[in-house]
């Protein structure tokens, strides 16, 4: 174990230099991810409209779906792989690294086959208006078939990182998104085949991506798969499924966040000057061009993991304890550089993804203007959460995964519009994020106290 310590890079080496070498990829890989979903809706949105901009957000609940499979997978078994290092069992770090691979795969076919099964229903429940129902299941029915390289590449490149090799990860998810981008605009304008077109540049691209980090994944660099790894043990699977627990359970209260939203803006919306559809395009992309703000912080977060879990384990607490303080800073400044953007040029943010009415550019910007007000505090409660888990605190992390989506935001869009109609749907999201924030600083506090 002595030896580990000293030859691992994470017990010694300076928390500043280890965070740029860990969250810089990691934040490309977040950035990459999102770049699936803002290519195909900036193609849909210049081809086919305001629609197809709906269509493609109906889709997405079922994309958080696979994110969320992937971080119970990925961050859960990086995090028991990096814990089990830190202590010195590479041998069950690398039954581990195998496990988690597989719950990869299976998850990834057995949602392929629900979608592919259940598919009208399924755009009926995340609340497809019946002028956009077409377009949705047009490109659903293609996307889901690579929901199990989706699962490899995002869950896998997570693995990757934990054993050392955070450029590998950004490797792989970059060679999918630029696959991804290059046919996209070749099948949507070159080919004129629409949805059709973006559906399949997307999994082109993520069978790629899939491909390559299982092939990383077989040649590791501080642990060597072999078939053994492979074979599933309960103990395992309970491991990775509760250190990830805290992330997936953000991911699944974002998903059901959606349908229920997505269900409200049509209610409200058919019920207001701007109609069904408008409020659902606009949401979908405003709510895609904050992912990539949170891949910043999600992906800083997830730099920190490997460093706060192998320090922990090896009870160097000090280094644990700066390796937060330095993500929350880092975090905090990207939050307040994101909150001016959001507030300053909404109107042009939205008319990147296509040309609309004057109504829907009228609740674009109301959209950005209330609904992600709160966006200079909302880095604190995605790194505090993940740092619980990096530290083997799972429950910790989950309930405050859940804080903002499910305790707080679901609640307050059944209620504020109620009393405010459309726009309280858009009051819900500043007063979530707020209280999200404040309990997250009262819960780190205490544990940042006792290390």
């Amino acid at each position: 174990m002595t030896d580990v310590l000293q030859k691992n890079p994470l017990g010694e080496e300076r928390i500043g230099k280890l965070l740029r070498q860990f969250a810089v990829p990691s934040i490309i890989s977040m950035l990459v991810g999102s770049l699936y979903n803002i290519v195909d809706q900036f193609f849909i949105g210049q081809r086919v409209g305001e629609l197809g901009n709906a269509a493609t957000n109906i889709a997405f609940p079922l994309s958080t779906a696979c994110l969320a499979i992937a971080l119970l997978c990925g961050i859960g078994g990086a995090s028991a792989f990096n814990l089990a290092m830190g202590s010195g069992d590479a041998e069950r770090a690398g039954n581990i690294m195998g496990n988690a691979a597989v719950m990869l795969a299976v998850s990834g076919i057995f949602l392929c086959g629900v979608t592919q099964i259940f598919l009208r229903p399924l755009m009926h429940l995340f609340g497809s208006p019946d002028n956009v129902l077409a377009y949705a299941m047009e490109y659903t029915r293609i996307t889901s078939i690579g929901f199990p390289f989706l699962l490899l590449s995002t869950g896998g490149g997570h693995l990757i990182r934990a054993d050392g090799r955070p450029k590998i990860t950004m490797l792989c998810n970059l060679t999918g998104a630029v696959i991804n981008t290059v046919l996209d605009a070749f099948f949507v304008f070159g080919l004129n085949l629409g949805m059709t077109g973006a559906a399949g540049a997307t999994v082109i691209g993520q069978v790629v991506a899939g491909c390559m980090a299982v092939w990383f994944l077989a040649h590791g660099q501080t642990v060597h798969l072999k078939w053994e790894n492979l074979r599933v043990s309960l103990k395992n699977v309970k491991r990775i499924s509760v250190l990830g627990m805290a992330p997936c359970s953000n991911q699944v209260a974002m998903m059901v966040v959606q349908i229920i939203m997505n269900q409200s803006l049509k209610y409200y919306g058919a019920r207001s000057v701007y109609g069904e559809s408008i409020p659902i395009a606009c949401s979908g992309i405003i709510s895609k061009v904050n992912m990539v703000f949170m891949s910043f912080v999600i992906g800083i977060s997830q730099g920190l993991q490997p460093i706060a879990s192998f320090n922990y384990g090896a009870k160097k607490y000090d280094r644990v304890k700066e390796g937060y303080r330095k993500t929350i800073a880092i975090g905090a400044g990207l939050s307040v550089a994101a909150f001016i953007l959001f507030q300053i040029f909404p109107r042009q943010i939205i008319s990147l993804f296509g040309e609309g009415s004057e109504a829907y550019y009228q609740f674009a910007v109301r959209y950005f203007h209330i609904f992600l007000f709160f966006t200079f505090v909302n880095f604190m409660q995605p790194i505090t959460s993940n740092f619980f888990t990096a530290v083997g605190m799972p429950k910790k992390g989950s309930f405050l995964a859940l804080t903002r989506q499910i305790i707080f935001l679901l609640p307050l869009l059944l209620i504020f519009p109620l009393f405010f109609g459309i726009d309280g749907i858009m009051y819900a999201g500043p007063v979530a994020d707020c209280m999200a924030a404040v309990v997250s600083v009262f819960m780190v506090k205490k544990i940042y106290q006792q290390l």
